[in-house]
């Protein structure tokens, strides 16, 4: 090797030299574990993979930190341990929960579900309640915080249950609860001692309630189901009781009392300080769930202060007329009695009898059949004048067959001669609807009466269990359209004497024509109608047409005489012969009149 190789062997060497020592030094440094998970590559095959836990902060402690800079010294009371407390007298049995000093659970110890287990308005899965203040400018749900006290104070027949939480540096927060002996539950709040609120500030109260399932037809159970509430100029207004379907409403004006209202039972909140307004609503979210009748919903404004000075009033209990009277103005009007005039019945004639014959008898299937007496008692004379119309009409009947035998076709002639005829002898042909129009307010009241009447819930008698739901004496496999999955026989009875009762009038009135198919149609509508019905409510029709039997076979044998009638008819119509028509006559000839007239103009 020659002096110029060796030269530039050396200059080779050096120049690699150089550029791996300077490029070591251009390199990034290694890159430093991340907190991160990371895996490790196994060896072999054979070796499971493993893999190192991240050390993250935990989602409480972070929630705790938020809360701690949002509601400062409240976050320390908004995490704890639930407990129980229980507060119970004759009539119910309440359950609170430490979390949100709150009920949370009631229980009626006099009734029963449909399948006999203990008649548990809401709990605290059925049910969710929050009640949002304003402390310091900042809206907080005193339902959110854990009530480290609780205390029990007796006094007579009072009982006082205070929730408290203690903020330290003399900021304390107080809620009372006073049972009584009844169904009225009293509430109210302290706050002061966290300083000087805003005494307009309100409120907001809100209740989610799932109505839990207490009675046999889950049809029934959801059209009596409702938001009801009570404004403080008078006016009762209720929410979708007939609908499944989502009903909503916004209340603007004062509420002295909001109810969640079932057939036969109601939880309700009652304030003598008026709530401010309320968003209710109320829907079956899932007609195929039959444990829950309907979802109900409200969301009360209140006064602030009025939750400190006077607090509101809850109420658990039965939907009883006599009970619900004197618990506030209005407030029986949770017992659907029917519109104002059928409900005077209810409330002066009906409920009054019933609740004395009540204090006697203990059957209340014989309840039914004394009341059915005593209605047809004081109705007997409005019956005498309605059956003596129809033996009037009866006698009357050949005289009016010859009037249509001589005009034939001529509709307005005939109509004319028969207006002349009971002119003169004498008849009002209205005078038979008269009397039965009078004794519809009675029968409607009834059918609201029977329904809605928590005495007779699951009251038995003969085969039927529960007089206030539907006696069934076959269960069917299936569902028939219009009639249900069941055979209801005292509808099937009333159906039956009510035909009987048609065929027995028959004999006393000159009905025609399609009016006459009517009447026997009307029964056969009955047993698709009623079947799903109370059955105290049919019993008492059923017992009401063997006493119309019984009434029209003894007015008919002692105080009706066709013969006199006839004679008297007779002497009335040359009594009459001469004398001019009445302006009544008149102007119905002129309305029959112009009405044959405008028929044959369409013609």
């Amino acid at each position: 090797m020659d002096k110029n190789q060796v030269t530039g062997l050396i200059l080779i060497s050096l120049l690699l030299l150089g550029y791996f020592y300077f490029s070591q030094d251009l390199q990034p440094p290694p890159e430093t574990p991340s907190p991160q998970v990371t895996e490790q590559q196994s060896p072999t095959q054979d070796q499971p993979t493993t893999v190192r836990p991240a050390e993250n902060v935990s989602e409480d402690s972070l929630r705790g930190i938020r809360q701690k800079e949002q509601y400062g010294d409240l976050a320390e009371v908004m995490t704890g341990q639930s407990e129980a407390v229980v507060l119970e007298n004759e009539e119910i049995i309440i359950t609170f929960s430490s979390k949100g000093g709150a009920v949370s659970k009631v229980q009626l110890k006099k009734y029963q579900t449909f399948d006999k287990k203990p008649l548990v308005l809401f709990d605290e899965i059925s049910t969710a309640m929050s009640l949002l203040v304003n402390l310091g400018g900042q809206e907080v749900d005193l339902m959110d915080l854990y009530f480290q006290e609780h205390s029990i104070s007796i006094q007579g027949d009072t009982t006082e249950l205070k929730f408290s939480i203690d903020l330290g540096n003399g900021k304390e927060i107080h809620q009372y609860y006073t049972l009584g002996q009844g169904h009225e539950l009293q509430y109210r709040i302290d706050l002061s001692s966290l300083g000087s609120t805003d005494p307009t500030a309100l409120a907001r109260f809100r209740w989610k309630d799932q109505l839990k399932r207490q009675e046999r037809s889950l049809v029934e159970s959801r059209r009596n189901s409702s938001v009801n509430y009570y404004l403080t100029d008078g006016t009762f207004n209720d929410l979708g009781d007939n609908s499944n379907d989502l009903e909503q409403e916004v209340v603007n004006q004062p509420i002295h009392w909001i109810t969640m209202k079932q057939k036969f039972f109601t939880a309700g909140l009652i304030s003598n300080i008026p709530f401010q307004g309320a968003v209710v609503s109320t829907q079956v979210v899932s007609e195929q769930d039959t444990t829950v009748v309907k979802d109900l919903e409200m969301t009360l404004n209140i006064i602030q202060e009025s939750l400190v000075t006077d607090g509101f009033t809850y109420f658990f209990g039965p939907n009883n007329y006599q009970l619900m009277k004197k618990v506030t103005e209005g407030f029986s009007k949770n017992v659907n009695l029917g519109w104002a005039l059928f409900a005077m019945f209810n409330k002066w004639l009906i409920i009054p009898v019933f609740n004395f014959l009540e204090d006697y008898i203990s059957n209340y299937g014989i309840i039914i059949i004394i009341l059915a007496f005593f209605i047809k008692l004081i109705l007997s004379p409005i019956s005498y004048k309605s059956y003596l119309s129809m033996a009037k009409m009866k006698v009357l009947k050949p005289q009016l067959d010859e009037i249509k035998a001589k005009f034939g076709d001529d509709a307005q002639k005939a109509q004319a001669a028969q207006m002349e005829l009971y002119g003169k002898v004498g008849v009002n042909p209205l005078s038979g609807c008269i009397p039965m129009l009078l004794q519809m307010p009675i029968l409607f009241a009834m059918f609201r009466f029977f329904p809605n009447s928590i005495e007779l819930r699951q009251a038995s008698f003969l085969w039927a269990d529960d007089l206030s739901s539907y006696d069934s004496i076959l269960d069917l496999p299936f569902e028939i359209p219009f009639y249900g999955d069941h055979v209801s026989l005292f509808t099937l009875l009333m159906a039956a004497s009510t035909i009987l009762s048609v065929l027995q009038n028959q004999q006393m009135n000159t009905m025609q024509g399609p009016m006459k198919s009517m009447q026997y149609m009307m029964p056969v509508m009955m047993i698709f109608f009623f079947n799903n019905f109370s059955s105290g409510l049919t019993f008492y029709y059923f017992v009401l047409n063997i006493l119309n039997f019984g009434q029209q076979a003894i007015i008919k044998k002692y105080f009706i005489d066709e013969d006199k009638i006839l004679q008297i008819m007779e002497e009335n119509k040359v009594r009459n012969k001469d004398k001019k028509k009445s302006k009544f006559q008149q102007r119905l000839q002129e309305a029959m009149k112009t009405s044959e007239e405008s028929k044959k103009n369409k013609k």
